[in-house]
């Protein structure tokens, strides 16, 4: 039977353990993501509309805040830098966006990835929204994009088999990156 030896724990959250079978790697543990994942979290009301009503922090996760859209960092991001663009309004349907609310939204999307192309230098980006719960869509009564930025190279087949991604960096040093961007930068 393989031996694992427990390395120190990154944070409460995770468990890094190195494991010399069959090859030496490390491996991650994130049970708290299968909550996620089963959707076994119910929340009281929806995510975005309750980060909408909060400052900017690390607390809401957002990093950008505009008349009618705000930026926010993915809880469980698929490559460092994975952005979410929502307008402020609990809206399911991009056809009921008013017009202005419409280009709000877009302009705040150009701005997203502005910032990931600044601060992370990917070599191209995964930008969309899944519309309607039919297609995917995790939270299908909130309107959001998903900015992945990708390199040459990032994905192999652990996430298209076992539904995990390795990022390399925290949410919290993700969120410190986008904060100093949004600082300097000037918007309008």
């Amino acid at each position: 039977m393989a031996k694992a030896k427990k390395k120190t724990k990154k944070s409460s959250n995770t468990k890094a353990v190195k494991a010399d079978w069959p090859q030496k790697r490390n491996l991650f543990f994130r049970p708290e993501r299968m909550k996620y994942v089963r959707k076994l979290i119910k929340n009281d009301g929806c995510v975005f509309c309750i980060s909408s009503k909060k400052d900017i922090s690390f607390e809401s996760l957002c990093v950008y805040k505009s008349k009618h859209s705000q930026i926010i960092l993915n809880k469980y991001p698929y490559n460092n830098g994975h952005l979410l663009v929502l307008p402020l309004a609990h809206v399911g349907d991009l056809l009921t966006l008013s017009p202005e609310r419409y280009e709000d939204l877009h302009k705040t999307l150009r701005l997203a990835v502005q910032a990931v192309q600044s601060v992370y230098e990917p070599n191209g980006f995964n930008i969309g929204m899944n519309h309607g719960a039919t297609s995917g869509a995790g939270i299908p009564d909130h309107l959001h994009y998903h900015i992945v930025p990708r390199w040459s190279g990032d994905l192999n087949f652990f996430p298209l088999i076992a539904e995990t991604k390795v990022v390399i960096e925290s949410l919290e040093q993700s969120y410190e990156k986008f904060s100093e961007y949004f600082k300097k930068v000037k918007v309008g």
